[in-house]
């Protein structure tokens, strides 16, 4: 059952992946399409007549050109290129271009003025579908329909005669329709403003050579003919030609063929389409392995990239968690209004309508069903989420942190397991060396210095045979470091110290190479050749390169590394002649290919690798490990161009696979230890209190490394990941877990399936708190049940751990209902990162790990947890924006139509007012609410549970409608009889079940029928709309605090200020005046002046909603558990 339930969890992936790219990305159609259309055209020999220099005349436009004009034309193109079949003195010369030089600066420039910039055309967009989408998506819908039934309302049969104010009723729902579709214009200007800074802050550069020098320039300014120098993790900026790749260099093209295995590169033609031929790199594909050079041969639209561009459309964004939120709530409110429609339509057909034939005439009832729709839907909602979630990416950007998309703003709010890398990530990613080390003798970078500066003669004697042998050691450790080595000085920097220099590598390279030039050693790295090398890579852990000798100067790798080491000058190599060949690697992955080492104090070195010198290695490892260093081993070994040469002549097969495997078998042989270094990256200074911020949010904080486990749990230590001093719990604890418990412990956790269900969701049954260290090894063999163990610890390192596993980590958690953000900088991160909730690049990182990540950082580790804090108040404020329009702009609206139609009242609120409420008194002050700062300290919470924990649940909604909703209804319906009352005489007993039958005997001496149904009922309206506003100001004082009373948290104390508060309030204030005092909307909309009395008479109501809600939140915090504080909001 176990096996068949992951084999449908795999199933179910797969389907998940295949599903995701084949949404998020049509290219890999066109790609195929495109190929195959090619290969076709080769074979059938109609091979069009485009030159290269004719390229600009192929449409890059979307008009006038089907898709299939398109494709022809593409084809057409490549069909012709034959970029890939040129040699490369043929591809020198065609772009005129050096092997050794590169281009001029000077003539970069001219073409980059030329050609323009190495950029994408992007496709304009559909200006007459934005305004289509603006004036009749989301409300709008609803408000057209307003349009049309007002419309219909104005004139004869309906209206006879015609009825003004529905006219004016049409025009204003207009308005309204003009006024949202000129802010949703506004926010996509605004977001498209503030992603595409986001896009121009992220890195695009890329190293290339000009004037002979390797420099880093940004990709736009890239022309065709220059030399680009690639390496693992970088995004090929051009389509390049290959004329130089390691044997193990891959590229990843599923971004165009949507493959997820790596293409092997090559420096010859593969194929006779170019699009097929692995000696050309694409532009947007990446390095996932190895290194190359290539020059540019098409750039920016011309590119396979910028023609697929042209030919595939954009795709549609995928539904949010808060746009489906958002969604939900408006069909709970599209429910509750069809059902109030439905309710009056059939009360009016069966009753009213039979029964009271001058009550309510059709236009009557048609208006006021249109007024209610309209106005019981909450137009502000969507305005206040895209005003939220904006505000929001601007305080995270000024906390250093660049949201990709604003949907990731909430989803971070979420996050309960956080899994991050360690270097570059928790540490600095500046490392040095600290300690090194023979198997006999330990030593520091310092006293290495001292030692070879005293040793040497001259520093630019070569070394001796007759040499101190200590010293020729050193001199063969430090050259190690210096050859197996993919790092350079930056030239610009050379004149510096070698510590202020800048470096073109990765952070350990970069030390290496550091440590080899404390005494300048360029003089003997010029004596050796490099003529093959494997880069390290996550899966293998370990680095070769393999030498030989100059020919001006073979006697150096002969006196260092022994007498039958050949130089370049020996063209025809015999079995006895080796090259060199240098590894290094984690000391625990080499050692089972290790059989000698080179003892430094030792003339008769090598020496056996016996089991009481494997123990020392061991010995060293830990205890350096321990410190938090990692330990890297440096070894030597041979390489055989003339066996290599028999074996694979045997084979039968010289491909670059072939000769990688060749290269690999012979070079991992009976490897001799050289030595080992230290490298110590120290911790960011930041990350012990971000960590602790992120436990105390209720997020678990884990790291996840390809480091050796002792060096990981030091360092986890050190940054508080592990808070006990006692050893962290092993595979074994997993596999027996009465291990690491006590007798009452193992009583007070007994693993029983009674005790189920007293534990949350997505964290399992067996829960100890303590520590624990997995590496990749103890992945493999972990079972589902195993996993179930593992997800209830506290403090993770998962160790020696490889991409597939990292995601496989992730995977894991979701499963068992974790919301994972991942934070990474490598290549080896990009899966997970990708695979994550959340995923977190560092600004600094690989190219491919910025592309997979939804948000990037700027500056510290320590913005983490302000962006989860930030993402809980977008969710916290829209809360509060829905609870503060529901009470008026919903429920007090309904119940005067209620009123009116069951109880026979006049109609105590106008379909006009209800609109004048719900589109604008209530839209400023609710605007207001978004600019909140947070209450108490949200990182206190725990992490929201995003499939029972919605925006709007039956909390908000008995807050908004019985309890605040209830309070105003009957205010603001009492102030109305009150009025009516005092000024006509007839109270609410009097007019209750009259239908329009007013009894005339009872109103006051000089009131008429007309004058009641013309003018005072009118006021009275007003009046009732004049108490809805100022009942509002003090439900936002009151919303805006979900726990705290005002006392304690006003509007003006430091910390929870927000002035705009009153702006909101008092717009609200002046469009109340500007509706109730205007002569020409009192002609036009049948409003009159409101009595100055019931200005202030709403006055203490307010303060009294203010003061009730203070009462309720008060028992709340002294009865915690009150049957009043589990149903608030």
């Amino acid at each position: 059952m176990a096996r068949d339930k992951e084999a449908r969890k795999s199933l179910a992936l797969v389907r998940t992946q295949t599903m995701e790219r084949a949404q998020g990305n049509a290219a890999p159609i066109e790609f195929r399409t495109l190929s195959i259309h090619v290969t076709e055209t080769h074979r059938s020999g109609k091979v069009g007549n485009v030159q290269q220099a004719d390229t600009k005349k192929l449409s890059f436009g979307w008009k006038g050109k089907s898709k299939e004009d398109d494709l022809v034309s593409e084809t057409d193109f490549f069909s012709t290129v034959d970029f890939h079949k040129l040699s490369e003195a043929e591809v020198n010369l065609r772009f005129n271009t050096s092997e050794t030089l590169g281009l001029s600066r000077a003539d970069a420039e001219h073409r980059l003025k030329l050609h323009g910039p190495n950029t994408l055309a992007m496709r304009k967009p559909n200006y007459v579908k934005k305004v289509l989408g603006y004036l009749f998506g989301g409300f709008c819908s609803i408000l057209w329909v307003g349009v049309i039934t007002f419309i219909i309302c104005w004139r004869p049969p309906l209206s006879n005669p015609p009825n003004i104010t529905n006219l004016a009723l049409a025009v204003l729902a207009l308005f309204v329709i003009l006024l949202q579709a000129g802010f949703s214009a506004f926010q996509d200007f605004s977001t498209a403003k503030v992603m595409s800074s986001i896009v121009d802050m992220i890195p695009a550069d890329c190293h290339v050579i000009r004037d002979g020098q390797l420099i880093k320039i940004p990709a736009a300014n890239l022309v065709t003919g220059d030399r680009v120098h690639l390496s693992l993790g970088n995004k090929v900026p051009a389509d390049l030609r290959l004329l130089q790749a390691s044997n193990d260099t891959r590229f990843d093209r599923a971004v165009l063929t949507g493959e997820s295995d790596a293409i092997e590169a090559s420096t010859n033609a593969t194929d006779d389409n170019f699009l097929e031929s692995k000696n050309i790199a694409f532009m947007g594909t990446h390095v996932v392995q190895g290194s190359c050079v290539g020059v540019v041969v098409l750039k920016g639209n011309e590119t396979l990239m910028g023609r697929i561009n042209k030919l595939t459309t954009g795709r549609r964004p995928k539904t949010t968690i808060i746009q489906r939120e958002i969604s939900r709530f408006i069909r709970i409110i599209i429910a509750l209004t069809v059902t109030l429609i439905v309710i009056i339509t059939v009360a009016w057909l069966a009753w009213l309508h039979p029964v009271y034939p001058e009550f309510m005439s059709v236009a009557v009832l048609l208006v006021t069903l249109m007024g209610s729709v309209i106005a019981f839907i909450p137009e502000g909602v969507p305005v206040c989420v895209s005003l939220t979630l904006l505000m929001i990416a601007k305080r995270m950007r000024e906390n250093s942190i660049l949201p990709k998309a604003l949907s990731t703003v909430e989803t971070l709010g979420c996050v309960n397991i956080i899994c991050s890398d360690k270097t570059g990530t928790l540490t600095e990613n500046k490392m040095h060396i600290t300690n090194v080390a023979f198997l006999d003798h330990e030593s520091t970078p310092e006293e290495v210095s001292s030692r070879i500066e005293k040793g040497s003669r001259d520093p630019n004697t070569l070394p001796q045979p007759d040499d101190d042998h200590l010293l020729l050691s050193l001199r063969q450790l430090q050259l190690a470091t210096a050859l197996c080595n993919n790092a350079l000085f930056d030239n610009e920097t050379k004149g510096l110290p070698i510590a202020e220099r800048k470096v073109l590598g990765d952070a350990t390279d970069s030390a290496l190479l550091r440590f080899a030039h404390v005494s300048d050693p360029t003089i003997l790295t010029d004596c050796f050749e490099r003529t093959h090398e494997i880069p390290f890579n996550s899966r293998n852990k370990w680095m070769m390169t393999v030498h030989q000798g100059t020919a001006r100067q073979p006697q150096v790798i002969r006196t260092l590394f022994g007498q039958n080491m050949m130089s370049a000058s020996n063209t025809s190599p015999n079995e006895k002649d080796d090259m060199l060949v240098l590894v290094k690697g984690a000391p625990d992955v080499l050692l089972p290919y290790c059989t000698s080492y080179w003892a430094a104090t030792n003339k008769t070195s090598p020496q056996p690798l016996t089991q009481e010198w494997s123990a020392e290695l061991s010995r060293i490892q830990q205890t350096w490990s321990r410190r938090g260093q990692r330990v890297l081993m440096l070894c030597k070994g041979r390489y055989s161009p003339y066996l290599a040469e028999h074996n694979l002549s045997a084979a039968g097969s010289s491909t670059s696979n072939a000769v990688q495997e060749e290269l690999t078998r012979q070079g991992l042989q009976e490897l001799c230890i050289i030595g080992l270094v230290g490298i110590m990256d120290p911790p960011r200074p930041e990350i012990k209190e971000t960590i602790r911020a992120c436990r105390s949010a209720g997020a678990r904080f884990f790291m996840v490394t390809g480091d050796y486990s002792l060096t990981a749990a030091a360092i986890a230590k050190q940054i508080g990941l592990f808070s006990s001093d006692r050893e962290p719990h092993t595979y074994s604890h997993i596999m027996e877990p009465s291990l690491g418990k006590s007798k009452e412990a193992m009583m007070s956790n007994k693993l029983d399936d009674e005790s189920h269900e007293h534990y949350e969701v997505g964290r399992p049954r067996f829960r100890e708190g303590t520590s624990l260290v997995l590496t990749g090894t103890d992945l493999n063999m972990m079972s589902p049940g195993e996993w179930d163990l593992v997800c209830a610890y506290e403090e993770i390192v998962f160790a020696r751990t490889s991409p597939e596993q990292k995601l496989r980590i992730v995977t894991e958690f979701q499963q068992r209902d974790g919301v994972v953000a991942v934070t990474g900088d490598g290549v080896n991160d990009a899966p997970a990162l990708k695979a994550a909730d959340v995923g977190v690049a560092v600004v600094s990182g690989s190219d491919v790990a910025i592309e997979a990540a939804d948000l990037i950082l700027l500056g510290g580790f320590d913005s983490i947890p302000a962006a989860i804090r930030l993402g809980r108040l977008a969710f916290q404020n829209l809360q509060k924006v829905i609870g503060y329009l529901l009470p008026a702009g919903s429920w007090s609206e309904v119940w005067p139509v209620l009123i009116n139609t069951f109880l026979g009242t006049p109609l105590t609120l106008s379909s006009f007012l209800m609109v004048v409420i719900c589109c604008f008194t209530d839209a400023f002050p609710c605007t207001a609410l978004v600019m909140e700062q947070e209450e108490f300290n949200l990182l206190s919470l725990p992490p929201r549970n995003s499939k029972k924990e919605h925006l709007v649940n039956l909390k908000i909604y008995g807050q908004s409608y019985f309890f605040i909703g209830t309070m105003m209804t009957f205010f603001c319906n009492m102030f109305f009889f009150l009025y009516i009352k005092e000024y006509t005489g007839l109270g609410f007993q009097d007019l209750v079940f009259t239908f329009a039958n007013i009894p005339e005997e009872k109103l006051k001496p000089g009131v008429t029928l007309e004058d009641f149904n013309g003018y005072y009922v009118n006021t009275g309206q007003c009046v009732c709309f004049v108490t809805l506003v100022i009942l509002q100001w003090g439900n936002i004082l009151s919303v805006r605090n979900r726990r705290m009373s005002i006392l304690q948290a006003d509007p003006f104390r430091k910390g929870r200020r927000n002035l705009w508060l009153f702006v909101g309030i008092l717009a609200s204030f002046l469009v109340a005046i500007l509706v109730t005092e205007t002569p020409g909307i009192q002609t036009l909309m049948l409003t009159n002046s409101v009595p100055i009395k019931y200005w202030l008479l709403p006055l203490p109501c307010a303060l009294f909603i203010v003061v009730a809600d203070d009462v309720r939140k008060a028992i709340v915090r002294a009865f915690p558990r009150s049957i009043i504080a589990r149903i608030a909001w």
